[in-house]
């Protein structure tokens, strides 16, 4: 078999979005799983749109997602030279002409056309004209008239496209630069280009590229075309959905492996597997798995599956990855082992990073906010007593396992007549501001003796305030 060869051909136009990071990585899995290559190519031939800015962009992208290319980037517009050799070999071949039709007569036609009940298509005026490249002329494709081709897609099977339904494509515009069907077939031939995978939009574009490939008297790659991602509304996937730029999901705490995974089960399966590792996904992933129906993005399943990589990565591993949404926050800064210690004790109750710096705060701040209904129903003079005691007890330990501490509670409860609730959603209340937390003992444990001391006797001073 001979080595295989995919690419992904975004245009530098705006971020990379998921569509396309899911095309990438279809390319990249199926060229990984054979062992061949994986090449990047920019197509920034649209001068007017397309910006440095989108490239870094979307080569940002692809590094955070770790979809490492063996090739590239290739840069269309640095590849002039190749494209103008390659239109010369249609010209000389005769399967291109040039035209000189101006554009408001071309529209005129079209629209007369249509008011005919024709197809509104260039209609072949300057096909035997003979003329020669000039000033505001665009070379055409010369499409046969007849006969049929068919794409022989992997995924959807044999389409069928009938050569008279299709038009004289511009190939090169006035301006010289190369247009799109064109710049993608010379690049696939040239860079050997095994099997182009890519979204269903491309479809209608396929009979135009292989008719190309056929007056080049080139091979043919494989054809698969993945179909859509679809809102919940069954609608396109568009930014009235939530977010769509891969880079927006990271800002959104998302981490790469949990995109990742959800994108190829966008799509493709194997079996009933919902989570997969990277090296599961290049062992398994294969075209004849990609169904032929769009696929639904559904935002609270991806938050569930991110949800479980934030438990499977270790405190440690979480930490400068959390670090930046702390400090968008204005958190004052803790130690990584401060941080290490503290996640733990938030990553069964967070879907996003976004979410666990929300409920890091109490951990990290001088005094904690009491939430007023909180404060009200707990923090009363009742609770004078079992915090002072709270106080003495706690000060006096050396450790603060959860076996000492419980220890401790169950004693002063025992006491006081109390059960244990009564005591421990005041103490919550005192030490995060709320009532909803994680557990009581992992709090104190994590806090240490200073600042549980401290947030109890603010509490006692809050209580002696109110009662006063």
């Amino acid at each position: 078999m001979e080595p295989v060869i995919t690419r992904f051909p975004p245009s530098p136009t705006g971020d990379l979005h998921i569509g396309g990071a899911r095309t990438a990585l279809f390319n990249w899995l199926f060229a990984r799983h054979f062992g061949g290559s994986f090449i990047l190519r920019i197509e920034d031939t649209d001068l007017v749109r397309s910006t440095e800015a989108s490239i870094k962009a979307i080569l940002d992208a692809m590094e955070w997602l770790s979809l490492d290319w063996d090739e590239g980037p290739h840069y269309q517009t640095k590849r002039l030279d190749v494209y103008k050799d390659y239109l010369q070999r249609m010209v000389d071949g005769g399967a291109a002409f040039y035209c000189d039709c101006a554009p408001d007569d071309l529209e005129r036609r079209r629209k007369n056309a249509m008011a005919e009940g024709r197809k509104p298509k260039y209609d072949g005026r300057c096909r035997d004209r003979g003329l020669g490249p000039g000033p505001d002329r665009v070379l055409r494709f010369r499409c046969p008239d007849s006969g049929t081709t068919v794409l022989n897609d992997i995924i959807k099977g044999p389409i069928f496209f009938e050569n008279a339904e299709l038009d004289d494509l511009v190939l090169q515009r006035s301006d010289g630069m190369p247009t799109y069907n064109f710049a993608v077939v010379v690049d696939d031939v040239t860079m050997n280009i095994t099997h182009v995978i890519r979204g269903d939009d491309h479809v209608n574009n396929t009979p135009r590229q292989i008719l190309i490939y056929q007056a080049l008297g080139a091979r043919l790659p494989y054809f698969a075309h993945v179909p859509m991602i679809l809102g919940e509304d069954r609608a396109r996937l568009s930014k009235r959905h939530g977010a769509t730029s891969v880079m927006a999901y990271r800002d959104m705490g998302i981490l790469p492996e949990a995109l990742i995974n959800y994108l190829v089960r966008l799509g493709w399966s194997h079996g009933d597997q919902e989570i997969f590792t990277r090296r599961e996904l290049i062992e398994t992933f294969s075209l004849e798995n990609v169904g032929k129906s769009a696929s639904v993005f559904n935002p609270e399943k991806f938050l569930w599956l991110n949800a479980h990589y934030l438990r499977e990565r270790s405190p440690e591993a979480l930490v400068p990855l959390l670090q930046p949404f702390l400090a968008a926050k204005g958190y004052p800064a803790r130690s990584p082992e401060y941080l290490a210690r503290a996640i733990p004790t938030l990553q069964p109750r967070v879907r996003t990073l976004v979410e666990m710096a929300e409920q890091m705060r109490f951990y990290l701040v001088d005094d904690v906010e009491y939430d007023p209904e909180a404060a009200r129903k707990f923090l009363v003079p009742a609770m004078r007593e079992p915090f002072n005691r709270l106080l003495g007890e706690l000060a006096a330990l050396d450790g603060f396992s959860h076996e000492r501490l419980e220890a401790v509670f169950q004693q002063i409860v025992s006491e006081l007549g109390l059960k244990l609730g009564k005591v421990a959603q005041p103490v919550r209340v005192a030490l995060t501001g709320g009532t909803v937390s994680p557990g009581l003992f992992e709090i104190i444990d994590v806090l240490g003796k200073d600042a549980v001391l401290k947030r109890l006797n603010n509490a006692l001073r809050f209580i002696d305030r109110q009662a006063g």
